[in-house]
């Protein structure tokens, strides 16, 4: 069977391995059927090898497939699930993973939408960790496919007003339609007066960093949330970060919530659940849709971010 190869930096090719086989009780034999990258499949892809030294299999984690063989109880031979497999090591024609990692797709939304449950998962995973956003400011730093659902999350319980940030113009346009009432581009703006204006000069009630692993705004964060105001540092960081501004935070009495490790028993079927009652539209996210043999435009594209490139699929052969 096939699986994928990052030999070398922004480099991806197919390759031959074995079949895996199931090995204990309570797992399944998945088959992907649909994937889409992530801002974290890119640190893999362009060689961050500080932290993230590619091998063999790695690296795609968002998709939906079928059950092919199993030793559980929680799936059949044949249903379609939504899977997330053990350290991105989900870019194979077939692969082993615990049934724990899986929840079955709802049969209501098209795939593409359902497939985003996964991210939008551990959206409402992070959100639950502050505060109730009801009839607060909120900035999101960053709208990329992650900062995207959370101004659709935020909206939909009830922030007054969302402010989406980023550099890139064509990304703004789609904050518009995924919830943010208000947009800043970082590029040409300074930004902590930008909120400032826009908050009436109280500033954040939250901020959240949705930036990503390799540009983390955390000073961006300090600057801008409120006194007594709270930050969810969504972007998973470096092991150490340098120059950070700690006085700035603490003389602000504020709050920082981090975020990881999404449960599979609640938010990812929730996730699921407010797609398929069409609680949040996430087809603004969706950009592209490309085959298997092209993933290395696939991956170009996506990190490049070319030709509005927010989230990008990749169908694998059935």
């Amino acid at each position: 069977m096939f699986a994928g190869h990052m030999y070398e930096p922004r480099k991806v090719k197919l390759v031959d391995v074995p079949e895996q086989s199931l090995e204990g009780e309570g797992e399944i034999l998945f088959q992907p059927e649909l994937a889409c990258l992530c801002g974290s499949d890119l640190l893999y892809f362009e060689g961050d090898y500080h932290e993230h030294m590619p091998v063999i299999g790695q690296s795609l984690h968002e998709m939906i497939g079928r059950v092919v063989e199993t030793t559980g109880s929680k799936f059949n031979v044949g249903d379609r699930v939504l899977c997330v497999p053990t350290e991105h090591f989900g870019f194979y024609e077939r692969f082993r993973v615990t049934e724990k990692q899986a929840i079955p797709l709802d049969a209501r939304p098209p795939e593409d939408q359902a497939l985003l449950a996964q991210p939008l998962g551990t959206v409402l995973f992070g959100l639950k960790k502050v505060p109730s956003v009801l009839d607060k400011d909120v900035v999101v730093l960053g709208q990329g496919p992650i900062g995207q659902l959370f101004n659709g999350a935020l909206r939909n319980l009830g922030a007054r007003k969302i402010i989406g940030v980023d550099l890139l113009g064509d990304r703004l346009d789609v904050s518009s339609k995924m919830g943010a009432n208000a947009t800043i581009s970082a590029d040409r703006e300074d930004i902590v007066e930008a909120v400032r204006e826009l908050t009436d000069g109280a500033m954040a009630d939250l901020v959240v960093e949705a930036v990503g692993h390799r540009e983390q705004r955390i000073n961006d964060c300090f600057n801008l949330v409120r006194y007594g105001g709270d930050i969810l540092f969504f972007g998973v960081p470096r092991a150490k970060m340098d120059d950070v501004h700690w006085r700035i935070f603490f003389d602000k009495n504020a709050s920082i919530h981090t975020s990881i490790g999404p449960s599979f028993e609640r938010d990812f079927p929730l996730a699921m659940q407010w797609i398929a009652e069409k609680r949040i539209d996430v087809t603004p996210c969706i950009t592209h849709q490309m085959p298997l043999d092209q993933i290395q435009e696939a991956f170009d594209i996506f990190a490049e971010r070319r030709d509005g490139a927010i989230k990008v699929f990749v169908d694998f052969p059935r």
